[in-house]
């Protein structure tokens, strides 16, 4: 993992800023210019952690979807696709996967684009494939 790691930080642009934010990314949304875009990598594993924090998923991802809607500069979101597999045998793999389907559905229905990659090969889902002005 340390040099897939090691392997995306050398692969960056210098120009590239990097900010670690397990929990908070409505503040990192904030504060941003309109020429800024932000990548969000991802959105799973920003669930995973507030699903670990324990924190209360509704509001959080409530204040998540406004702080992308209100967002100055573009925002780009990664995220995984859980829905397309077995169903987890755990409780917990269960709620980890409906609440996942819930925050992407969520993410979706106020994006401008929406693209799912499979096999390396783009389908265009939502809006225009040059992209957005203001996508989300």
């Amino acid at each position: 993992m340390l040099l897939r790691i090691e392997s995306h930080q050398q692969a960056r642009s210098p120009k590239w800023q990097v900010k670690e934010t397990p929990l908070d990314l409505v503040k990192a949304l904030s504060g941003l210019k309109t020429s800024d875009v932000v990548l969000i990598d991802c959105l799973t594993l920003w669930l995973s952690n507030m699903m670990f924090a324990k924190a209360d998923l509704k509001t959080e991802q409530a204040k998540l979807l406004t702080a992308m809607q209100n967002c100055a500069g573009k925002v780009v979101c990664v995220s995984n696709e859980l829905g397309m597999g077995l169903v987890p045998e755990t409780r917990l793999g269960r709620e980890f996967r409906d609440a996942q389907g819930a925050l992407n559905q969520s993410v979706a229905a106020i994006a401008t684009q929406v693209v799912f990659v499979a096999a390396g090969l783009p389908l265009i889902l939502k809006g225009n494939p040059q992209g957005g002005e203001n996508g989300h």
